[in-house]
């Protein structure tokens, strides 16, 4: 065990590029503080208040971890290094708003350190991953610690009953969780099931659920068709037939969904789909490793995962109505049906002030690195409570370490299986990448959504709201600059 720490310890200081050998290891960031800020959690903040206290021993560093609401945390960082507060020195965030704080210099560009960093492995990670979570405009600010997709999971016993396939399309969605809704199911707990649990709750981690059933009638052409705006315009894709169809869906499912599914966070969800009281549910890769968790699931050996279902229409851009499949429109199409795969928010990375101290860049790069390297990440993306998934090549091949998780084969290659597809699909949406890509989603997208659900509008009322709203913020950005922006995201021409 003393070698095992010797050498976890060198190898957490070559990461933060430092000369030490492993008698000076645990000296080298003694009396520095670093404080790191992320979201409550539990998930994301859990394995970093796990780790801190692993590599303060390491290396003498203190790490605090600051934990704020999702809701607030964008708004948390941009307000202290914008201000010159500088009290946070290293954040975990979502990679998109990285667009805005790189704007205002309030990140470290970490191209060099990781440059040099052998420990951290950095050809490992999947090159998706490397572009949208780490990279802005060819420089490297961030170190991804997590890999996100979102996708559906089923219960493999309840469709068996069912004598039901997994679902291709939404409408084999609703399908399924209309036929599970309200019955019993052998081998479960007497309880009737839910058809279908989506979390739904506002000022919440909810919105890009919409974006996920929206997006096989909206994108058929390849990741720069784009799915939130035309390129060719930048018209907002979100008052059509397209965006209406897949509003009619995210509502039809709260019909089989458990009692207040609206204000059921992703952690409801979670806890409800692995207790065995879901047949379905749209969610991140989270719940592949929680159904296999023997201390809260309820549901091993009994869960499958697919790609997003998908649909035979797609949207007609010029008319905005939906028309069917075929080799023209959809060019992509798995037996008719288009799939559009959503890398949802991307996947937490983190960054470092680039106003910190010297020694605490230092330190906190070291730390986020430490976070990342196989060593620790391996271990950390198979335990359900992290909320990290998935994002290097390791974690695809290296079998052994699901199996070591309690992950059978069967279960992981349908885990894995459908986090490849994803990744994989020419036809991948690239989550928003613009300028206050933030306020498009978590302010307008949410709280029209939020309100059509709580059926306050209807669905023609929230696509204008939707698309009013997101008009406002393009005028006040400069349409031209927003679109050049958008185009270079997703890669059109």
């Amino acid at each position: 065990m003393k070698l095992l720490r010797l050498a976890s310890a060198a190898v957490a200081m070559a990461a933060a590029g430092l000369i030490a050998g492993t008698a000076q290891a645990a000296e080298d960031f003694k009396g520095v503080t670093v404080n790191v800020m992320t979201f409550v959690g539990p998930q994301i903040a859990e394995p970093l208040q796990r780790r801190a206290p692993e590599f303060e021993k390491l290396t003498g560093a203190k790490v605090n971890i600051l934990t704020v609401p999702f809701s607030d945390l964008y708004q948390k960082l941009l307000t202290d290094w914008a201000s010159g507060t500088n009290s946070v020195d290293a954040a975990v965030f979502a990679p998109q708003w990285m667009v805005d704080y790189t704007k205002g210099n309030f990140l470290e560009d970490l191209s060099g350190r990781i440059a040099k960093d052998a420990a951290l492995k950095e050809g490992d990670v999947m090159p998706f991953f490397v572009d949208f979570s780490q990279k802005f405009n060819g420089k490297t600010y961030l170190v991804a610690l997590d890999g996100d997709f979102q996708m559906v999971y089923y219960r493999t016993d309840i469709l068996k009953a069912l004598g039901k396939q997994p679902p291709k399309t939404w409408d084999d969605y609703l399908d399924i969780a209309k036929a599970a809704n309200g019955k019993t199911f052998e081998g479960g707990d007497g309880k009737p099931v839910a058809g279908s649990c989506i979390s739904k709750k506002r000022n919440a981690q909810a919105y890009w659920a919409i974006i996920s059933i929206a997006g096989g009638y909206l994108q058929s052409k390849g990741t720069a068709q784009g799915a939130f705006f035309d390129p060719r315009t930048f018209k907002p894709l979100v008052n059509n037939d397209a965006f209406k169809a897949a509003l009619n869906v995210l509502k039809e499912s709260t019909s089989y969904g458990p009692p207040n599914e609206i204000n059921l966070d992703v952690g409801d969800t979670r806890s409800a789909f692995i207790s065995g009281h879901c047949a379905l549910t749209l969610d991140w890769g989270d719940v592949g490793v929680l159904a296999i968790d023997p201390k809260q699931s309820k549901v091993i050996d009994k869960v499958g995962a697919v790609i997003l279902p998908g649909s035979t229409k797609v949207l007609n851009r010029d008319t905005g109505k939906l028309v069917p499949c075929d080799k023209s429109t959809c060019p992509y199409a798995v037996d008719g049906v288009n799939h559009a795969p959503f890398a949802a928010f991307g996947g937490w990375s983190g960054g470092v002030n680039s106003k910190a101290k010297p020694k605490v860049k230092e330190a906190a790069y070291a730390f986020l690195s430490y976070m990342s390297q196989p060593a620790q990440s391996n271990v950390d993306v198979t335990i359900g409570a992290t909320g990290f998934n998935p994002y290097r090549r390791s974690q695809f091949t290296d079998m052994a370490m699901w199996k070591k998780a309690g992950m059978s084969e069967p279960a992981a290659n349908s885990y894995l299986g459908a986090i490849k597809s994803s990744l994989e699909s020419p036809n991948m949406i690239i989550d928003l990448r613009i300028p206050q890509n933030q306020r498009y989603e978590q302010v307008v997208l949410d709280t029209a959504v939020a309100r059509f659900l709580a059926g306050e509008l209807d669905a023609d009322a929230t696509m204008k709201a939707i698309q009013s709203g997101w008009d406002e913020i393009t005028e006040d950005l400069n349409k031209d600059t927003q679109l050049r922006a958008y185009k270079a995201s997703i890669g059109a021409k």
